[in-house]
């Protein structure tokens, strides 16, 4: 082997090593990102909305058309820039889970929440059209991912779930405030502000992560369970049923936000 083979060998042998950690998961775990490309997702576009209260969007692009590469990889991590709303949206369904991941913003923003708190959001359980709620996002329950509110909870298109909580109302919102040794409410379609704020400053990495056994959803930032509750169903037709099954999508709301290690392992 010439010195010149030698050399090309140990680059490449040194960037294989650096790409491995990004393709490997942790022992019973699933990667669902690569690290390389979004192989194993598809991408929505429904462009930007004319207030930041999630009202219709002025466009739609559709599926799998991004020409501003709102969804990209960067180094190793996926990149949301946030420019247009949508979302990026596993393939594979999922049911019986535990998913984690780890985030961090980056430093744009884009109107119309410019003066808001950055925002993104983990959908879970996510099925049927794109675009069901408020033309850019489907169907699913929301973990979300916002400074200071992370591990929130948000119904999607009308799904249900019950919950510890007691009333929170914030301007034309309807919250709800988790607290475990409250009274059980039923049939909350809503935000339900999660309980206290292990968030870590900004730059900084965070881990998220959801756990959901078709009975219980449990929501945990940085270690620390901040949000649970029960029973979520959708409205099928008229009844009320079981949803417990779906896609996860990341949202594209606003701000930029990286991703990566994002893992899922059956419950």
């Amino acid at each position: 082997m010439t010195r010149y083979s030698l050399a090309r060998a140990g680059l490449l042998a040194a960037a294989l090593a650096l790409c491995a950690p990004l393709q490997a998961a942790e022992a019973g775990w699933t990667s669902l990102f690569n690290g390389r490309d979004l192989s194993g997702w598809t991408t929505w576009i429904s462009m930007q909305p004319t207030s930041p209260n999630m009202k219709a969007p002025t466009s739609i692009r559709g599926l799998d058309k991004d020409p501003r590469k709102v969804f990209s990889v960067v180094d190793g991590m996926l990149r949301v820039s946030g420019e247009e709303w949508g979302a990026i949206s596993t393939v594979g369904e999922y049911e019986n889970f535990h998913l984690k991941l780890e985030f961090k913003w980056g430093s744009k923003k884009w109107a119309p929440r410019l003066d808001l708190p950055r925002d993104s959001g983990l959908l879970y359980y996510a099925v049927g059209p794109e675009g069901a709620e408020s033309g850019h996002w489907m169907r699913s329950h929301e973990a979300q991912i916002q400074e200071g509110d992370t591990g929130d909870y948000h119904s999607l298109d009308g799904v249900t779930v019950d919950a510890h909580v007691g009333d929170a109302n914030e301007g034309d919102w309807k919250f709800y405030r988790y607290e475990p040794s409250l009274p059980l409410r039923t049939g909350l379609r809503a935000r339900i502000l999660k309980m206290g704020n292990p968030e870590k400053p900004l730059g900084e990495w965070n881990t998220l992560e959801v756990i959901a056994d078709g009975k219980t959803l449990v929501h945990i930032v940085n270690g620390v369970e901040v949000l649970r509750a029960e029973n979520p169903r959708q409205n099928v037709a008229g009844k009320m049923l079981p949803h417990t099954r779906g896609k996860f999508s990341l949202q594209s709301e606003g701000a930029e936000t990286f991703y990566r290690n994002i893992q899922v392992r059956p419950l």
